[in-house]
């Protein structure tokens, strides 16, 4: 069940980093593994603090969290779209990557996994390996879209702003009805 549960919440890490692959044009292999780190430790950690909420505000969590996670990943993506809709042909849009961008697509992603812990009611053993296996996939399916991501991006960098702007906010909306 706990590898299940990991590919489902890995899911979305995977949609954003290819997402920024695709879109963000100085993206490089350090972004990659940059992102699989802070999705991975977010993913592991969002786990446990879920399931130590869980006890307390299960139902207060899971709402909040929906929302949190949509506004973030609307915010985002909305920008991503802007960015790649405003542009004039003899200017690319400037995305960056930076420090702050990642550790809130990593939280904003993470959400789904601070829901998850809270409907769990895992021993502190179980919790355990249930955060380590939920870091790692999280962190390889980030790493695996961020590098699909980039070699599709290259190709698509016209349209690729847009598109990875749209698939966050879709994901946003998505996190509204998860």
């Amino acid at each position: 069940m706990i590898p299940l549960l990991a590919l489902s919440l890995g899911v979305d890490a995977f949609a954003v980093a290819a997402s920024c692959g695709m879109s963000v044009p100085d993206f490089r292999r350090r972004y990659a593994v940059l992102l699989a780190i802070y999705f991975g430790a977010f993913q592991a950690g969002m786990m446990a603090l879920g399931t130590f909420l869980g006890h307390y505000f299960s139902e207060q969590t899971d709402e909040i969290g929906r929302i949190i996670a949509f506004v973030l990943l609307a915010v985002i993506g909305g920008r991503m779209v802007w960015e790649a809709l405003r542009k004039n042909k003899k200017e690319q849009a400037i995305t960056t990557l930076g420090q702050i961008r990642m550790l809130t697509l990593a939280a904003a992603t993470s959400i789904d996994a601070l829901a998850a812990g809270v409907s769990f009611g895992l021993t502190m053993g179980r919790l355990m390996l249930a955060c380590a296996v939920i870091g790692i996939v999280a962190f390889a399916m980030t790493l695996a879209g961020g590098l699909l991501g980039e070699r599709v991006g290259s190709k698509f960098r016209e349209q690729a702003g847009l598109v990875g702007g749209l698939v966050l906010i879709a994901l946003g909306v998505r996190s509204l009805f998860g």
